[in-house]
């Protein structure tokens, strides 16, 4: 059965009927299992031609991908401005896309305002670089991030409340690295929270998202689930100079990567079939450089994997991962943050 989204004339119907489509939570949308990240569109995992990105999106959704994701944080506002030229002759019908509030400036004292003021701001500007005048989804980035929870409670989430009131966005979403942390704000939340993102938990390396999904679902809850390379730890390539893994982990990814080199076998399309086994996830985000690495990426997601596939992904669980005396870095980026925070504010003369 053809999605909601689909549009005669524009999409591949071959390629659509490949995709399937699943519900995110109880708010009627159709995803796409397999959805596009905009991380890449703003520099984050290098640097391609902005035309590269247009055609990569165009691409995307053509072969049946209908929703895309993207924050003012990815390239400080450029994923969202690509992405603005991307879908400007593109049938709004055929896509959702949400964005983000919350996370802003790669400078740590600009970084972060969770402010009502602030995320009213955002919203508009967010809009105004996509050349839209709504998104499907709005969503608190990183809100681990706050100094606590309760400026998310009483001011993040009700003005994001005011921004669905008024039509600019038709649904609330939370993304954080920490799924118990998720979990309490969807407990203390004042307003009706649709979907979760979370990211790199639901992995080789890391499957803590499995033990919340009853969670998530008993409270109508639709689950995007991100990264399952782990922001390309568990690729052949190495993982960026900003990843924050600790050295355990980084050590042990090499040297998986290494293990899928000598069988030839790709060590991401081995995770990409491995985050695919979690039942319950709406869709599966990832980030795409280029319409190959999309090309490859969809491959992987849609094509089975082999006996032997299957049987080297269990081998890598048991050989590089299973034993790691730490699975994740939760909590590594949030203290660092607020010190040097503190010590900006302290050197300006700034009470703390």
């Amino acid at each position: 059965m053809q999605p909601p989204t689909f549009v005669q004339g524009f999409h591949d119907a071959e390629a659509v009927a490949r995709m399937t489509y699943h519900p995110l939570g109880d708010t009627g949308l159709q995803l796409s299992h397999l959805s596009l990240g905009g991380g890449p569109f703003g520099g984050l995992y290098g640097e391609a031609s902005e035309q590269t990105y247009v055609d990569t999106v165009h691409l995307a959704l053509k072969s049946g991908i209908n929703y895309i994701d993207t924050a003012p944080w990815y390239g400080n506002g450029r994923s969202e401005e690509v992405l603005g030229k991307a879908l400007k002759d593109v049938p709004r019908s055929s896509f959702y896309i949400g964005t983000k509030v919350g996370r802003y400036e790669p400078v740590p004292e600009r970084m972060f305002d969770f402010s009502a003021k602030r995320v009213a701001q955002s919203v508009d500007h967010s809009l105004q670089l996509l050349g839209l005048d709504y998104v499907d989804l709005i969503q608190v980035h990183d809100f681990e991030f706050a100094e606590n929870l309760d400026i998310i409670v009483e001011e993040t989430l009700p003005a994001l409340q005011k921004v669905v009131d008024s039509g600019k966005a038709r649904f609330i979403g939370i993304t954080s690295y920490s799924v118990s942390l998720l979990k309490e704000l969807v407990e203390r939340s004042p307003v009706k929270i649709s979907a979760i993102l979370s990211y790199a938990r639901n992995t080789l390396i890391d499957d803590t998202l499995e033990g919340f999904m009853p969670f998530f679902k008993s409270r109508g809850i639709g689950v995007i689930c991100a990264s399952p390379v782990a922001m390309r730890l568990l690729t052949n390539d190495s993982p960026p100079d900003w990843h924050v893994a600790p050295k355990a982990i980084k050590d042990a990814s090499r040297a998986a990567a290494l293990y899928c080199k000598e069988a030839g076998v790709d060590l991401a399309r081995l995770a990409v079939q491995h985050g695919k086994r979690l039942k319950g996830v709406t869709t599966h985000l990832q980030g795409n450089n280029n319409c190959d690495i999309l090309r490859q990426n969809l491959d992987s997601f849609l094509t089975p994997p082999t006996p032997q596939e299957e049987e080297l992904r269990k081998t890598l669980k048991k050989k590089f991962f299973d034993l790691l005396p730490e699975k994740h870095w939760e909590g590594v980026d949030p203290v660092k943050h607020w010190e040097i925070i503190r010590q900006l504010r302290t050197q300006s003369g700034v009470a703390k």
